[in-house]
């Protein structure tokens, strides 16, 4: 079962799916789009248990996480 774990102000919100589910794969496809097109960097965690910035859909990404843009002053 993969995930996608949200971050923002509150903490985090983890949305599930199985990608072998046509529906639920579509579903975090557009996730992914909607998050990054308003400016969230999305990351995955490969095997080998380091972190890669990516900027398409993997839906073999067992897990991904999103951030939002930090603001500084």
């Amino acid at each position: 079962m993969a995930i996608q774990i949200v971050m923002d102000h509150t903490g985090d919100t983890r949305h599930r799916f199985d990608a072998d589910d046509l529906e639920a794969l579509s579903r975090a496809e557009e996730r992914f789009k909607s998050l990054t097109a308003a400016g969230f960097t999305a990351a995955i965690r490969e095997g080998s248990g380091k972190v890669a910035i990516t900027r398409s859909f993997d839906p073999m990404a067992e897990e991904t996480l999103f951030f939002p843009r930090l603001v500084g002053g």
